[in-house]
């Protein structure tokens, strides 16, 4: 017996949950202070990609400004972002001491708060071309 409509790839399948999530998040840096460099951010995107790889989300686009940057439901998603801050904090402030002392003080790198939105069905083509026109540093 064949499906009555052809499976869709974009559609996630879990053992007890089947998903069609995409979510913005945004983190802002303790106090906004522009810290972020392209290389800063060149970095961070591979860090977080990895935490993303780990928790079983996949990170599909990433940009950033100087001071802020822009998941399956079967993971909390404070979970993954207090993973996603808290390892990229860490290893932030390993590989960039100088430079992250230079604009934030004790050892807090991102705000508390963070902004997650749905994509509501949003195109993720839409999406991409948002973060795309971010005004990343030099």
């Amino acid at each position: 017996m064949s499906p009555r409509w052809e499976p869709d790839p974009d559609i996630r399948r879990g053992r007890s949950v089947i998903h069609h999530l995409h979510v913005h998040l945004v983190f802002v840096t303790k106090y906004r202070h522009g810290a972020f460099t392209d290389q800063f951010l060149r970095r961070c995107k591979e860090i977080m990609r990895d935490v993303c790889a780990g928790q079983g989300a996949e990170l599909r686009e990433f940009n950033g400004d100087t001071d802020h940057v822009h998941y399956p439901p079967s993971l909390a998603l404070s979970t993954l972002v207090n993973s996603l801050k808290g390892v990229s904090s860490r290893r932030l402030r390993q590989e960039f001491p100088a430079h992250i002392r230079r604009y934030l003080w004790r050892q807090h790198f991102w705000s508390p708060s963070y902004f997650a939105g749905s994509c509501a069905g949003a195109p993720l083509s839409l999406i991409k071309d948002y973060i795309d026109q971010q005004k990343r540093p030099d």
